[in-house]
């Protein structure tokens, strides 16, 4: 039986001249058929073959997303060399601190400026190659590299640095086995996708999110393993123009910009005239009630009305031929699902970790999606939920360990089950529910235990300006919250008091502190992919979360003096 690399060259030898892969560059295509993107893999090959690289050797990969990235992550693999995929934006004394723990023995860049960087952060760094020079660098190919070097399963394939909510990255190592299974039940969904939503031809899809996130390449791997046309985005400032001009069928999506999308086009129609505004409250409401099945004539004359004023226009900007969108990395609040739902666009949900080989759960295509869950297990592999509701699996999709960490291995690897760190829910028909992280329970001086993310992402969707909730509360009396992004108090507090009533006492928020800037990735506040890193969080704001408490103590101390 062939193995995912040698079904996904046979694959890029049946396109021949069919376009694979192509970028954006302005309005304009650059692109490689099959046999284009083969011989720059060729070539690749041969010069890590010149370079005296050998298989199971390690080489870092530190570029955006582009052509010649993927022709040089796939020539590694077919010699065998483990790849070590790096961002592009990230500091470099963080790169520096992956690289000294797996030690690679070449670094390709997109350019210069990273790889000098590095060696500025780390003396010892690995000699760097540009991804032009090993494209382009003149070496024989009296080699003659041919297919893929065999290698069994429990070879290692990568090592993709997980971007670490607290505490330093750790390096997780996926094997061949790992791929093998993967790719053969993502290839078997989007197939379903496009058979359910009346697909013919070659899947266009588009591309934004970095190649190093495990679940993006794996689309990248899966795009190529099916016939499709993958087009890559070079300007994530001019995404929308970007999506409108690849017409995809589907692309891969992480919360915070379908959020961004929905909340852009809830601002711009508030400021549309009152005719427009009048039916968009109209048709949301005959939407909600025809999802409850008590849908009036009248409220189906709102909805047809509203799909050719609004909702077709809102549509158009994801081009015309949108089957789906996916999205996964984090939880995606259930009002951004139904708005989606309500524009006849399904979001199909994934969910999973770098140590499952990116995913773990994916939503049927051919069944409606539940806003609030993340899709059934996938088949061949097993969930269950284990102590604090923690979300437990096993399965071929299941890592073999974290580079050189055998304690940290060991700690999440117990009797062939994989402990996720995720609490969650199953419900009556399989479906999967993340509540939160196990790691980020707040302990109140009380005893009482409060998972914070159901009640951050409720004050969120209470209050759409708003870029970040935080919960802060660990070994104190009382929760307390820090709100970033452009609200106003007044609003903050009626969020809060709304979401208080139905809480008991212990987990209502008893006050609260704006922040003005958003966090991000490069405020290392955020993880690559949008995560909060709370401990840093606690730690840059330690002075405003103290003021908080003071605050509340005071407010209480001139309470019962008026008492």
């Amino acid at each position: 039986m062939a193995n995912f690399l040698e079904s996904l060259f046979a694959q890029l030898n049946r396109a021949d001249d069919r376009v694979v892969l192509r970028e954006i560059r302005g309005e304009q295509f650059l692109s490689v058929a099959g046999s284009e993107l083969l011989e720059q893999v060729g070539k690749v090959r041969a010069f890590l073959r010149h370079s005296g690289i050998q298989p199971g050797d390690r080489c870092a990969l530190l570029a955006p997303n582009s052509i010649a990235w993927v022709a040089i992550d796939l020539a590694m693999m077919a010699e065998g060399v483990i790849v070590v995929p790096l961002y592009a934006r990230q500091a470099a004394d963080e790169l520096a601190g992956m690289m000294k723990d797996c030690r690679p023995r070449l670094l390709f860049v997109g350019d210069a400026a990273p790889g000098e960087a590095l060696a500025q952060a780390w003396h010892d760094a690995p000699p760097r190659v540009t991804l032009d020079q090993a494209l382009n660098e003149n070496v024989s190919k009296a080699a003659g590299p041919g297919g893929a070097v065999a290698r069994a399963d429990s070879e290692i394939v990568t090592i993709i640095y997980t971007s670490g909510t607290s505490g330093e990255p750790k390096g997780v190592c996926l094997n061949v086995g790992n791929l093998n299974y993967m790719l053969g039940r993502t290839t078997e969904r989007l197939g379903q996708l496009m058979t359910a939503t009346g697909g013919g031809g070659p899947d266009r899809v588009f591309h934004y999110l970095p190649f190093n996130f495990a679940a993006s390449w794996l689309l990248l791997l899966s795009c190529l393993t099916r016939e499709t046309t993958l087009t890559l985005s070079t300007d994530l400032n001019r995404l929308a123009d970007e999506i409108r001009l690849s017409s995809p069928n589907y692309f891969l999506n992480v919360p915070t910009l379908l959020e961004r999308v929905r909340r852009g086009v809830e601002e711009a129609l508030s400021k549309r005239a009152a005719p427009i505004q009048l039916l968009d409250g109209k048709s949301r409401a005959a939407w909600q009630r025809q999802k409850a099945a008590s849908a009036s004539a009248t409220d189906r004359l709102w909805l047809w009305l509203a799909k050719k004023l609004i909702f077709s226009k809102i549509k158009a900007r994801f081009g015309h031929d949108l089957r789906a969108l996916i999205c996964g990395s984090a939880p995606l609040a259930p009002e951004t699902q139904q708005f989606f739902q309500m524009l006849g666009i399904p979001v199909l949900q994934a969910y999973g970790l770098t140590e499952t080989t990116g995913i773990c759960t994916m939503d049927d295509p051919r069944e409606p999606a539940e806003p609030g869950y993340v899709g059934s297990a996938i088949p061949g592999m097993e969930m269950n939920v284990g102590e604090n509701e923690e979300i437990v699996t096993r399965g071929p999709h299941i890592f073999p360990g974290y580079w050189n960490r055998p304690e940290e291995t060991a700690r999440v690897l117990q009797d062939g089950w994989f402990h996720t760190g995720d609490q969650g829910e199953r419900n009556a028909r399989g479906k999967w529910r993340i509540s939160g992280r196990i790691k980020n329970l707040i302990v109140l001086n009380s005893g009482h235990k409060v998972a914070p993310e159901p009640m951050e992402e409720k004050i969120a969707g209470l209050l759409p300006a708003a870029q970040q909730v935080v919960i802060v509360g660990n070994g104190r009396s009382c929760l307390c919250a820090l709100i970033a992004g452009g609200v106003e108090p007044v609003e903050v507090q009626a969020a809060i008091d709304e979401v208080n009533r139905e809480l008991p006492h212990y987990r209502q928020i008893r006050n609260f502190k704006l922040i003005g800037n958003a966090f991000t990735p490069e405020s290392g506040l955020l993880t690559l992919n949008g995560k909060l890193r709370r401990d840093a969080v606690s730690a840059r704001f330690a002075s405003e979360i103290y003021a908080m408490y003071e605050e509340k103590k005071e407010r209480e101390a001139v309470s019962r003096q008026h008492a």
